[in-house]
């Protein structure tokens, strides 16, 4: 059975969908005002591989993951650039679409903007209001009474007392409590015209918390299995959502919540905010786009994920390994079989918090076994499982071509070093026969000496 760390319950819980057989996940995506960084990848790798997993558990699955194209940054880019937010957040959209579809993410389901769904958050700020849940201050924004809700701090697991406005909660004049945050902003005189919408409340926007819970609401009910983002989320904007979601509709909001981990660089979080993030197209310029997903899953979900080059060109060497035992297995849309000791523990893994480490464990042994046996149906087996996770999907041909190409070195060259290699031995000369060795293990390729002559493979 399937479990999942469940941030609410501070544990891993067996899952059990609301709806048998069916799994209905709601994501926080992207603010679009500027192109993806590694952060974002990992959560759309994240995601996209819970989703995989579900659907290959047999599970029908509504794949939920929105995206923010009404925010300050979003206002404050496009007056930068003399542009319309919508032309902004468009050009920014392609851009991410265009990430995703690279490192292998399927598009969700459902990929609801912010923009679109003006009237469901008007509507849900309503309901709060009638419940005496939100005010409106003297400022004209209308805001949520934190302490009016008893849940509130549930997911964070810290009291009110303890609790502290997170960084996306703006102070403004007039709020009743210093917790409390906007539901809604009145609109600013200097505000361009397509920043703002008509409401009871007048001229003005969405708050940025309100519109993860009417889209959500809108798209998979107001009850629902599974809600997940990155760690940053978990206060002030998960505990939000909860606080209006549960508010409105007086019945628990999510079953599961699911976190993933930061990517750091030198110990600090990658992030915009910081200066240290890297793009995920400046990664793609040097690695091939299945390295940078291979490295996002060789790390549990939930752990930290420490970004550097030795990191990802680990990864390369790695993927290369897997790829070269599939030289005579060609692509294919194989069913994994689960009755195999190889598939059996790999679903244990899965099913245990989706636990790709471990999962990866299996596709090596798998690789290991295959070279051994030279049994095609094992290496037919390996690509079947690795494909479960959107990986070795490719023809093995097509990868180290690649990978060959991104080294300088392709299959002809390095056997003809190697024959220079063997002749400078056989001539006695050790020095040449060294610096020609130590020359294809800088281009990432190792030689390996035997009875029956020199193999090489990559790294």
């Amino acid at each position: 059975m399937l479990k999942i760390y469940n941030t609410i319950g501070r544990e891993k819980q067996a899952f059990h969908p609301i709806e048998p057989g069916r799994v209905r996940m709601y994501v926080c995506g992207m603010t679009v005002y500027d192109f993806c960084h590694l952060g974002h990848a990992r959560v759309m790798v994240v995601f996209d591989m819970v989703a995989r997993w579900l659907r290959a558990s047999d599970y029908a699955v509504t794949y939920v993951r929105n995206i923010t194209d009404i925010d300050d940054k979003i206002i404050k880019r496009a007056a930068e650039n003399g542009e319309s937010m919508r032309a902004l957040t468009d050009r920014f959209i392609a851009a991410m679409h265009e990430d995703a579809d690279a490192l292998g993410v399927l598009r969700p389901d459902h990929e609801p903007r912010a923009t679109e769904f003006v009237p469901q958050m008007q509507s849900l700020i309503e309901r709060l209001q009638e419940k005496g849940l939100a005010y409106r201050a003297a400022s004209g924004d209308v805001n949520y009474s934190v302490r009016k809700f008893d849940g509130y701090g549930k997911l964070s697991g810290k009291s009110l007392d303890e609790l502290r406005a997170g960084e996306r909660v703006d102070v403004i004049d007039g709020k009743q409590d210093p917790l409390d945050f906007v539901l809604w902003k009145h609109a600013k005189p200097a505000e361009p015209a397509d920043a703002k919408w008509s409401s009871p409340w007048g001229d003005g926007r969405p708050g940025w918390h309100i519109e993860c819970s009417a889209m959500s609401s809108q798209l998979l009910g107001d009850h629902f299995d599974i809600h997940g983002g990155g760690a940053d989320l978990q206060f002030p904007h998960h505990e939000n959502e909860i606080a209006q979601s549960e508010g409105a509709h007086g019945h628990t909001f999510v079953n599961y919540w699911m976190h993933n981990g930061f990517v750091r660089v030198d110990d600090e979080k990658m992030s915009k905010s910081l200066g240290n993030f890297f793009t995920i197209r400046e990664v793609l310029k040097q690695y091939d786009p299945e390295v940078v997903r291979f490295f996002i899953l060789r790390a549990h979900y939930r752990s930290p994920l420490n970004y550097s080059d030795a990191h990802l060109d680990d990864a390369r060497g790695a993927l290369s390994r897997l790829y070269t035992t599939l030289k005579n297995v060609p692509p294919g849309d194989v069913r994994p079989d689960w009755t195999t000791p190889a598939g059996q523990r790999l679903r244990n893994a899965m099913d245990d918090d989706f636990n790709t480490p471990e999962a990866m464990a299996v596709l090596f042994e798998l690789s290991n076994e295959a070279n051994r046996s030279g049994d095609p149906a094992v290496s037919g087996e390996l690509r079947a499982l690795a494909g479960v996770l959107g990986l070795l999907e490719r023809s093995a041909e097509e990868f180290l071509q690649g990978r060959a190409q991104a080294g300088g070195l392709d299959d002809a060259q390095i056997d003809a070093l190697i024959e220079q290699r063997i002749a400078a031995k056989k001539a006695r000369d050790f020095a040449t026969a060294d610096r020609v060795r130590d020359e294809l293990k800088q281009q990432g390729v190792i030689l390996e000496d035997s009875a029956a002559g020199t193999t090489w493979r990559r790294v």
